[in-house]
């Protein structure tokens, strides 16, 4: 009698943008209360959660590895097992695509908060991880977290720790980081600002083909709820206001465009449609597509 499986297929799905690449690679997930959404009640929220058959919220944490004619590029590392069992799967993940980490000749982050870029830095060496990578990220995301009077400023312990977590993340790529305001940071990926959710928040609009995917990091949290009601924010948005504003903004142009968008925490794979629906929006998860 044969045995049960005890674990899932590896947390990999490859999706061609025309000659690009992506592979989402899957870094885990958490679960947790409504405690981290901002301008909505709870009961709301909750509501939302139960009506899409999700009846606790979870965080997916995806990063997405593009193949390009000039090696693996990176969007985002994940938590580095930072936060808790159900996370820290990239390295696995990426080994079952392929790939290994000093192979990876470019890492991009959305921004700097440690479920994105934990994954940068053994915390117990003080070694990177990609050791021949070069890291590229907006300009004000290290003059925010690199800022002592912003992390002055921070308004408890663990607002505080994201600043010297960050510092310490990013310290052993010191002489291989580039910095950009936007525009094309490598042939078929532009850079475009989102910012609000960190001051230098940024999505990667891939082109290649005639083809188009936004990936665009943290615009939603928890997607069911985020979507449907898009003034609601998280706790972690270091300017609410203008994360409100660049979540709606966002959510119309995609709408709008018919664009197809990859997120960081929505649901892995992470590849969906958004379509509007009442003073909302509404997901549409992409079919599972069987060839490259």
């Amino acid at each position: 009698m044969s045995s049960l499986p005890v674990q899932q297929i590896p947390g990999i799905y490859h999706r061609r943008i025309g000659d690009i690449v992506v592979t989402a690679v899957s870094d885990g997930y958490i679960d947790g209360n409504l405690d981290l959404l901002k301008n909505v009640e709870v009961e709301r929220a909750r509501a939302v959660l139960v009506n899409a058959f999700r009846p606790v919220r979870r965080v997916s944490i995806n990063a997405f590895l593009l193949h390009t004619k000039e090696g693996p590029v990176l969007i985002d590392t994940g938590t580095g097992g930072s936060m808790g069992a159900t996370t820290g799967w990239i390295g696995r993940n990426l080994a079952a695509a392929g790939v290994d980490a000093k192979d990876v000749s470019a890492v991009l982050l959305t921004h700097m908060h440690p479920d994105h870029s934990a994954g940068l830095t053994d915390t117990g060496t003080g070694r990177p991880i990609f050791p021949n990578a070069e890291l590229v990220m907006h300009e004000a995301e290290p003059r925010y977290w690199l800022d002592d009077a912003e992390l002055a400023r921070a308004p408890n312990d663990r607002a505080r720790s994201m600043f010297e977590h960050s510092r310490a993340q990013i310290a052993p790529y010191k002489s291989r980081t580039r910095l950009f305001s936007g525009g094309e940071v490598f042939p078929g990926v532009v850079a475009m600002p989102i910012p609000g959710h960190t001051p230098g928040h940024t999505g990667y609009l891939i082109s290649s083909d005639g083809e188009e995917l936004l990936i665009w990091g943290d615009v939603v949290h928890v997607p069911e709820v985020q979507v449907a009601l898009p003034d609601t924010g998280t706790n972690f948005d270091v300017d609410f206001e203008e994360a409100r504003k660049s979540r709606k903004r966002v959510l119309d142009q995609v709408a709008s465009d018919r664009l197809l968008v990859a997120g960081m925490h929505l649901h892995f794979p992470g590849f969906y449609h958004v379509a509007r629906q009442g003073d909302g929006y509404f997901l549409h998860a992409e079919a599972w597509q069987h060839a490259l």
